[in-house]
């Protein structure tokens, strides 16, 4: 059986009376997406700089591909969650750059072609976008051709078409065989990307599991909300364990169809009229909520 890409065993760091990480234990499978997830504060940087060797944990042990932390140097690759080039620099010439400080480094033309940014090769960094500049930023984390990618909020700041984009760059990485370590507070980004994802709270992980598992586990129920017309009183919506959500009344139920129907029979026999039929399933953020009472 493969070593698992990053095993992190009760690793705890302290900054003065501010436990930053409690304990965290985890284990990354080579090729998966994994995500650290939870709002600011939560402890996420500090779990991520503790595996990049940026610092050392007070205490716990952590190794990538088996190897400690000095040996595991090369196989890392990293986007710091602050990131920034001189504005003069080009993208290619930080590639060129930083590929100089590696043995076997992967190719500037190579990068920039896959990372979309062959016709900006020779702008100043000053005059990217942001989303190009994240770019650019994850092309000089796989410099080194790393096995592991480590990504500290990646797409914080992007607009809705940037962040898609890079959520595309990351998965392509994952299908060319890198493992992908990153953090983020979108919680609905971690469902859609990542294999498994650690909720981290107050510096602990407080669930871990795939984002579909975290939600079942939660017991979060979804919600069937209707609005007729004219309103259903309440004492006819009270024996579905109705409640009122705006003009309308709302059901929890595991059994949405069920929910459903039986709110469609009640208006029907009171000859109500359905104006809006709504059925919110339960997110990540939801779950995560539950988690972290």
């Amino acid at each position: 059986m493969p070593a698992a890409a990053v095993t992190l065993r009760s690793v705890t760091k302290r900054y003065g009376a501010v436990t930053a990480a409690d304990r965290v234990s985890l284990e990354v499978a080579p090729g998966e997406i994994f995500g650290l997830i939870g709002p600011n504060g939560a402890g996420k940087t500090t779990v991520l700089e503790c595996i990049l060797g940026l610092t050392a944990p007070d205490s716990g042990a952590i190794a990538v591909d088996g190897r400690g932390a000095e040996a595991a140097k090369p196989l890392l690759g990293a986007q710091l969650q602050v990131s920034s080039l001189p504005d003069a620099m080009t993208p290619r010439q930080a590639l060129t750059l930083c590929g100089k400080f590696y043995a076997s480094p992967a190719p500037a033309a190579e990068l920039l072609a896959r990372f979309e940014l062959a016709d900006k090769a020779d702008a100043r960094y000053g005059s990217l976008s942001a989303g190009q500049k994240q770019r650019v930023a994850l092309a000089l984390a796989l410099v080194n051709r790393p096995r592991v990618l480590i990504l500290d909020e990646p797409t914080a700041g992007l607009d809705p078409p940037a962040r898609a984009d890079l959520h595309r760059l990351i998965q392509a990485q994952r299908a060319a065989g890198c493992t992908v370590l990153f953090s983020t507070h979108y919680l609905e980004e971690a469902r859609r990307l990542c294999d498994r994802v650690a909720l981290l709270h107050r510096g602990a992980v407080a669930a871990l599991g795939t984002p579909e598992e975290l939600i079942a586990r939660s017991g979060v129920l979804a919600r069937v909300i209707v609005r007729t017309a004219p309103d259903l009183p309440a004492e006819a919506v009270a024996p579905l364990g109705a409640a009122r959500e705006g003009e309308g009344w709302a059901v929890a139920s595991a059994e949405v169809q069920k929910a459903l129907a039986a709110l469609i029979a009640l208006a029907g026999a009171r000859g109500a009229e359905l104006v809006d039929v709504q059925i919110q399933r339960p997110t990540l953020d939801d779950a995560f909520a539950k988690f972290t009472q």
